[in-house]
């Protein structure tokens, strides 16, 4: 019955999502909760004394670094939009989602690999130096809290562990809600203040498919290099979306924060037609 359920999770989301995001928009501060317990069922369930980072990780760090560069000075010579060429930059760099680990080894990556890049890259995005305490703080209790959790509970309370990487099954169905109201929060936003600013929202949205589709692609050639296709494609192409759009009004134009509410569409869908091709081809 779930496996039936999985691949319209994601959609369902997105669709009430948009549509009631008026109201979504007011309860949104619960996400970061949802995300503490998604990350703590999924660290409870890998022996994190075992992680160690990985070439595919290093590289799939390279090259959004300088995609990044590359993909912002090319936009912003060759269309002189200030906001487009932020909205590539962002696109890019914007951290791995901390709960990447739940599609990604629905679809079969090794969870060992999904979990390291989850605990190192999501801090590789950093805009400037200076602003790395704000940033640090920002995400300290939703990523570092869970691992230091789960690493006490394995040391000291194994059984306890055990038992709640039982349920590692529902990280999946919270992740979806926390995608329901992420993105209901940003649709609100750009309904607030997309007005006047209709052309910018349209390429934008137009940028954050065609940055969906690179990442994705390469992602998957790196990880088919490294002997994990999925892991390569989900590390590269998911994105922490609450997170890059906070980044991205910090110190951006506000807009550009457009970019990561479409992508979020975008790879969710594929992820959802993902999770409904992955069982028929894999039995």
């Amino acid at each position: 019955m779930q496996k039936k359920i999985k691949p319209y999770v994601l959609p369902t989301a997105i669709v009430l999502g948009i549509g009631f995001h008026r109201w979504l928009g007011m309860i949104g501060f619960v996400t970061p909760y949802l995300i503490f317990v998604i990350l703590l069922l999924t660290f409870c369930s890998v022996k994190l004394t075992k992680l160690r980072p990985s070439w595919l990780e290093a590289c799939i760090g390279a090259f959004q670094v300088v995609f990044s560069i590359a993909g912002y000075w090319g936009v912003l010579q060759f269309t002189h939009n200030e906001i487009l060429a932020e909205g590539v930059l962002i696109g890019i760099l914007c951290p791995v989602a901390a709960s990447v680990s739940v599609v990604a080894c629905e679809l079969g990556a090794k969870r060992e690999t999904v979990v390291s890049y989850t605990v190192v890259g999501a801090q590789q995005a950093m805009p400037f130096w200076v602003s790395f305490w704000l940033i640090l703080r920002k995400i300290a209790t939703v990523l570092a809290l869970p691992y230091v959790v789960a690493l006490l509970l394995q040391w000291f309370l194994p059984k306890v562990n055990d038992g709640i990487a039982k349920y590692r099954g529902a990280a999946f169905y919270l992740w979806a809600t926390a995608l329901l109201l992420t993105l209901g929060k940003t649709m609100d936003y750009i309904a607030l203040q997309g007005k006047g600013n209709e052309t910018t929202i349209l390429w934008l949205a137009v940028i954050s498919l065609i940055l969906c589709v690179i990442q994705f692609t390469v992602g998957k050639l790196l990880g088919w290099h490294f002997g994990d296709t999925i892991a390569g494609g989900q590390l590269m192409a998911q994105k922490n979306s609450a997170i890059g759009i906070w980044m991205a009004c910090l110190y951006l134009h506000p807009l550009t924060s457009v970019v990561l509410a479409f992508y979020s569409i975008w790879t969710n869908l594929f992820n959802s037609w993902q999770l409904w091709y992955y069982p028929r081809v894999n039995g």
